[in-house]
């Protein structure tokens, strides 16, 4: 499908849909090495973005409809991932300016703003085993994908792919941000939830957009 206001309403429906039924697995990865109430947070929050994107007028930009995702999060998912996915959708509309429909390299630029976003406001990087070791390989894999000429729903693909591998990739790590840091060696062996939960919208991205 077009990636325009639509893809957007749909995207979030369907990582609604996917948050709830992988709720009790990122609780269960919360549980391990946080408060355990990831899965929980996150189904509110994206519950509340549908409702909230449906009531956008009729002619709402893409960059509209995200900023409405990112003020949603941000005033109904608690913890830190509230203003940290908040903050990923708010940036993440800034590259989109008021064009109505996002081509392949927007695509990257926006995957690219929302990860930045994340950097900036947890001040994480790759290896400390946070959401950012999904969303770093999603923008590396992104990037590759659109230099290669791939089709924006084939971009996001390879996005949801690499964020996807990301998350498996964090079971290992010792954790450097946030509660899980507080475990120090006991977080390695489990998979960070942030990581899961952005895996799973990630994939929803591309299952909705289809190789266009």
């Amino acid at each position: 499908m077009k990636l325009d206001t639509t893809w957007i309403e749909t995207w979030m429906g369907a990582s609604a849909a996917a948050i709830a039924e992988n709720k009790a697995l990122l609780n269960h990865l919360d549980r391990e090495i946080g408060d355990g109430d990831h899965g929980e947070n996150m189904d509110r929050g994206l519950t509340a973005v549908v409702p909230a994107l449906a009531a956008l007028p009729d002619d709402a930009t893409p960059a509209a409809a995200l900023r409405s995702v990112a003020m949603t999060l941000i005033s109904t998912v608690g913890g830190a991932s509230g203003p940290l996915y908040g903050t990923a959708f708010l940036k993440a509309a800034e590259p989109l300016g008021d064009g109505p429909e996002l081509d392949g390299t927007v695509v990257v630029a926006m995957l690219t703003a929302a990860r930045d976003g994340i950097v900036s406001r947890g001040k994480a990087e790759s290896g400390d085993k946070t959401m950012v070791d999904a969303w770093t390989p999603a923008v590396d894999a992104a990037r590759a994908a659109a230099a290669e000429g791939a089709s924006p729903g084939a971009i996001l693909d390879s996005a949801a792919a690499a964020a996807e591998a990301g998350a498996v990739a964090t079971e290992p790590m010792v954790a450097r941000k946030g509660r899980a840091s507080y475990l120090g060696e006991r977080s390695a062996g489990h998979r960070d939830p942030g990581a899961q939960s952005t895996a799973i919208i990630l994939r929803a991205a591309a299952t909705v957009a289809g190789d266009d």
